[in-house]
């Protein structure tokens, strides 16, 4: 993912995102969501995790991990990685209709 986040978190945050697929409607919007402002929203993050099985626990240090990143991130990196959000979710949409 561009923004300088190392691949893991950002490879985490996709794996969640796919997770999350099955427990809500709209994953890409809510996980955009979490990094639209200037600090990653944990609280709301933790919140989208409960929604997810039991056995899914393990998502929360991805969760932690990428909001660390996302959080010391300077505003143009922050935008780049709502950017590359917006391009996989448009991505995922396209593949999805064809």
């Amino acid at each position: 993912m561009a923004g300088g986040i190392a691949a893991e978190p950002a490879a985490g945050l996709i794996a969640c995102i796919e997770a999350l697929a099955g427990a809500i409607d709209d994953p890409f919007a809510e996980v955009l969501a979490l990094v639209w402002g200037p600090q990653f929203d944990r609280e709301q993050a933790l919140a989208l995790l409960a929604r997810l099985p039991r056995t899914q626990g393990a998502w929360v240090r991805t969760m932690q991990a990428f909001g660390d990143r996302f959080d010391a991130l300077p505003p143009s990196g922050q935008r780049a990685v709502r950017e590359g959000l917006l391009h996989f979710a448009d991505n995922a949409a396209c593949r999805a209709s064809c």
